[in-house]
């Protein structure tokens, strides 16, 4: 890799995608330089340039969740699984950094997505830092960050469909405690809506129900496993909620997940799901703004049990890899990669993911 290394950088909000040189950085001991393979646009980068997201320092390299070959190591640098990694090898890496694991939410509460010392590549690191993000030729790795070894039934296509979705999923999944014979109603046929679907069915849901939209991502949602897709936009929530209750003995669904980032998908959602049933909100990244919600109607008398969830953790990354690696083949996550964008095309293929014409951009630095 020479010396100089190109990396498109979002300098504020709003602002064109900037494509700038940074110098190769210096590798203290136990930290990889990644010569990066392909990374993604998700539905967080669009917030990001939206300027939806607090705290962020602009100007940036973002990619989050990427993939590619170690280029360099300084001293010996192990895997998150104890494995000895070396120039060469085909990696990935967990995104969140800097987890002090020493706080109350990590030791205490045991929800190190809420410690204050987070940090997340692509996202909370600056430019000016280095090069802390995908949308770039290299990646800089410091010190602590966990990597990973990718199998080699896994290619780098598979892993950037899946993506930060399939991670996500992982963490609702474990929320959701979804049960083998549950029914399942999934609101968001995004990457996370569609990598629950995936999940959902591995796990032995019996019926599994998207709402979204537009219609090839209903494509997606069922070949991803699916039973029923409702196009959000063509059809009523009463119409849904009758035709989810017809299907399940008039009760309504036994887990309904929320992966749309809507207030109306909350109010909707809440009113899919049984007595006793669950509800995760897990699309709400965001603030989209209030949703209106009968307490007494909508979870009281219903004994609902409402779920957040937020981020995930090292441990959904690793239980990924280990899905991919037995999944890959026969789950087509790499469909949600819909489009290659070089470098210089990242201002169309945030436009094209704003408006929802694809999934996901896949971001190849190289062409």
């Amino acid at each position: 890799m020479s010396a100089r290394i190109l990396a498109a950088v979002m300098s504020a909000p709003r602002r064109p995608i900037e494509v700038r040189e940074f110098p190769r950085p210096d590798l203290p001991a136990g930290a990889v330089l990644v010569r990066t393979a392909c990374s993604e646009v998700c539905g967080t980068d669009v917030h990001l340039w939206h300027g939806r997201l607090a705290g962020v320092p602009y100007p940036i390299i973002p990619g989050h969740v990427s993939a590619g070959t170690i280029d360099a190591t300084r001293g010996p640098v192990a895997g998150i699984d104890g494995s000895s990694l070396r120039e060469g090898d085909r990696i990935v890496f967990f995104d969140v950094h800097r987890t002090c694991g020493r706080c109350r939410a990590c030791t205490v509460h045991r929800t190190p997505t809420r410690c204050t010392a987070r940090r997340v590549y692509g996202i909370t690191d600056s430019a000016a830092d280095g090069l802390y993000g995908g949308w770039s030729q290299a990646i800089y790795l410091e010190p602590g960050v966990a990597v990973a070894r990718l199998p080699d039934a896994v290619s780098f296509e598979d892993y950037i469909g899946a993506g930060c979705g399939l991670i996500t999923a992982m963490h609702v999944l474990d929320r959701a405690e979804i049960h083998a014979g549950d029914t399942v109603v999934v609101q968001g046929t995004g990457a996370v809506g569609l990598s629950v679907v995936a999940l959902a069915r591995l796990a032995g849901a019996s019926r599994i129900v998207a709402i979204g939209a537009p219609a090839s991502r209903l494509t997606l949602a069922r070949m991803m496993g699916a039973d029923e897709a409702f196009d959000v936009t063509a059809t009523a929530p009463s119409e849904r909620a009758e035709r989810i209750r017809a299907e399940t003995h008039d009760e309504g669904a036994d887990v309904v997940i929320e992966a749309a980032g809507s207030p109306r998908a909350v109010e909707e959602g809440l009113s899919l799901a049984r007595d006793g049933g669950r509800y995760v909100i897990a699309g709400h990244y965001t603030d989209v703004g209030d949703s209106a919600v009968n307490a007494h109607r909508d979870i009281n008398r219903k004994h609902l049990e409402i779920r957040g969830c937020w981020g995930s953790e090292a441990r959904h990354f690793l239980r990924a890899l280990s899905i991919l690696e037995r999944q890959a083949a026969s789950v087509p996550w790499r469909s949600i990669g819909e489009r290659r964008y070089g470098l210089h095309a990242l201002n169309e293929a945030l436009a094209d993911a704003e408006a929802m014409r694809i999934t996901k951009a896949i971001v190849d630095p190289w062409s």
